[in-house]
């Protein structure tokens, strides 16, 4: 495999830092099913790159066109 590889899952830390949050506010969403799609991997729970990505675009507004 070389340099270049993605990694399949990002961690709890990674994806909130991603997200420019805090890591006890990406818990909260995770608890209140908020949050983005994430898969529980042993004791820890992760999160694909592309399911953030869409959980992004899924809360996208689009601006209004000027009156």
């Amino acid at each position: 495999m070389n340099g270049a590889a993605v990694r399949a899952f990002w961690s709890h830390a990674e994806t909130a830092e991603y997200l420019g949050i805090p890591e006890a506010t990406l818990h909260q969403m995770n608890y209140k099913g908020t949050g983005p799609k994430s898969y529980k991997i042993g004791r820890h729970r992760k999160y694909r790159p592309a399911d953030v990505d869409l959980w992004c675009e899924d809360r996208a507004s689009t601006p209004r066109p000027a009156a």
